[in-house]
């Protein structure tokens, strides 16, 4: 009987394993994948100076959406993704290298110290600065119009990256900010996003595990509860630590575009029309003169064109997070 019953509960057993692994394959889907048109056309808008629409609600930015889909297909949607693991990739790899051999801790442990916290955010900012160049080359991708982009390789990032720290590669004018003045807003940007989403995170979970504890499955309980409980808290935790600090830090991350793709003699889509296009001059002389320039000539909104695309990709997020659950729970009651 023992046998029997350890037979029955295998599959569901396997079942969950093989929900959880589903839901996080999911998410990872929607951040890397389904939201990318929403992150070129953010990007897009973020550096187009020219633009008298903000895009600023999610409704135009599906109209925008749909205007470069009919004149240049969908490729022109999902251009740049390859190089944005590329450097997802490249943040990893160095921040591995770095932690083994140097004594940053890439991990903070349950007794951490301030200490370890300031060698731990040093770690996360100089793998900033090694992916630096390689994020250049990557927002150039995203950002360039399809309409007079050859078809571009997939290591191409890499060798625009590499061209871009040393000075070599396709010529850019002298508009170009050297990689030293855009060390600062870039590892600014990147430091202040991971603490916010960790903030965010741990007080999404504490918050979410008080709502959960008076309410904890008894042993009888069904085993599709249990494993709700189980995968999602750290789901939304994750969701929630990624909006808060895309919103918060918009405004800089609309500067740090701007310093970057300045002097790349990058042509982008006119986001005011959804065809045409438009070739990116700006002049400015560093992180302090590009905010007060946006201030004085775009009003304080200028910081937040394209806002409309972050609302279009969050709801992508949470509608399909609600799918995979449905999914999920009624395949779990299913078999049960």
């Amino acid at each position: 009987m023992d046998n029997e019953s350890e037979r029955e509960d295998h599959p569901p057993k396997q079942l969950n394993r093989f929900a959880g692994f589903g839901i996080g394959l999911a998410s990872l889907f929607t951040e890397n994948v389904l939201a990318h048109p929403c992150i070129v056309l953010r990007r897009q808008c973020q550096v187009n100076y020219h633009a008298r629409n903000y895009h600023l609600t999610p409704f135009t930015i599906i109209n925008l959406m749909y205007s470069i889909n009919k004149a240049q297909g969908p490729r022109a949607l999902w251009k740049g993704m390859g190089s944005t693991f590329i450097v997802q990739g490249i943040t990893l790899g160095s921040e591995g290298i770095i932690s083994e051999f140097t004594p940053l801790p890439r991990e903070l442990s349950y007794k951490w110290n301030l200490k370890q916290i300031g060698g731990h955010l040093l770690l996360k900012g100089l793998t900033c600065v090694i992916a630096m160049p390689f994020y250049s080359a990557s927002l150039i991708e995203t950002v360039q119009s399809e309409i007079i982009r050859d078809n571009p390789g997939i290591l191409d990032c890499l060798k625009e990256g590499i061209g871009r720290a040393m000075g070599l590669g396709v010529p850019h004018s002298k508009r170009l900010l050297p990689l030293l003045a855009l060390t600062f807003p870039t590892v600014l940007h990147g430091v202040l996003h991971y603490i916010i989403s960790c903030i965010i995170q741990k007080l999404v979970l504490l918050f979410l595990k008080k709502e959960n504890s008076p309410n904890l499955p008894a042993e009888n309980s069904s085993s599709v509860q249990s494993m709700l409980d189980a995968y999602f808290p750290e789901l939304i935790a994750s969701f929630a630590a990624s909006l808060c600090a895309d919103v918060m830090l918009y405004p800089l991350e609309t500067v740090l575009h701007r310093l970057h793709i300045q002097g790349t003699r990058t042509i982008i889509d006119n986001t005011d029309l959804g065809y045409e296009v438009l070739p990116i001059n700006s002049q400015y002389e560093g992180m302090r003169d590009c905010i007060n320039t946006i201030k004085r000539e775009e009003g304080i909104f200028g910081f937040y064109k394209g806002f409309g695309a972050v609302v279009v990709q969050y709801t992508l997020h949470v509608a399909l997070l609600q799918l995979t659950k449905i999914v999920y729970t009624t395949l779990l009651q299913n078999v049960s």
